[in-house]
C-alpha cells in the first residue's frame, strides 16, 4: 500500500492564503503611487506573509520550528485584517472588494490553529 504523503497545495488555510495573496495584488498594482508606497506595499507583505510563512512552517523537520512559522502566519493575517479596513476607511477597496477579502481572511484562524493541532498530534519532537 502506497503511503499517501501531504503536499503543501493540500492544505486550505495554504490555498486560501496564497489565492488571496494574488487578489490582493491585483487590487493593490492598480492603485496610485502614494496609495501603492504608503498602505498597498505593507498590505501586500502581510497578506504575502501568510502562505510565505505556512510554506516555511510546512518545509521545517522539527514540530517546533513548524509550530513558529504557523503561528507567524497566524499573526500576518491579523495584520493582513488591520490593512483591509484601513484601505476600506481610505476608499481604496470597494465594498465588495474589502468584504471578500475580509471574508477570506476570516477562515484562516480556524484552518491555522488545525494545522498547529495536526503537527503537534502527528510529530514527536
Amino acid at each position: 500500500m502506497d503511503k499517501k504523503y501531504l503536499k503543501l497545495n493540500d492544505i486550505d488555510a495554504y490555498k486560501i492564503a496564497f489565492n488571496l495573496s494574488n487578489y490582493v495584488w491585483d487590487l493593490v498594482i492598480k492603485w496610485t503611487r502614494f496609495n501603492s508606497d504608503t498602505i498597498g506595499k505593507q498590505f501586500v507583505r502581510s497578506v504575502d506573509s501568510i502562505s510565505a510563512n505556512i510554506a516555511e512552517g510546512f518545509g521545517r523537520y522539527s514540530k517546533k520550528d513548524k509550530v513558529r512559522f504557523f503561528r507567524i502566519s497566524f499573526g500576518s493575517m491579523y495584520e493582513s485584517l488591520d490593512w483591509n479596513e484601513k484601505a476600506f476607511k481610505r476608499n481604496l477597496l470597494s465594498k465588495k472588494e474589502y468584504s471578500y477579502i475580509f471574508s477570506e481572511l476570516q477562515k484562516l484562524p480556524k484552518l491555522i490553529h488545525q494545522l498547529i493541532k495536526f503537527t503537534n498530534s502527528k510529530l514527536s519532537e
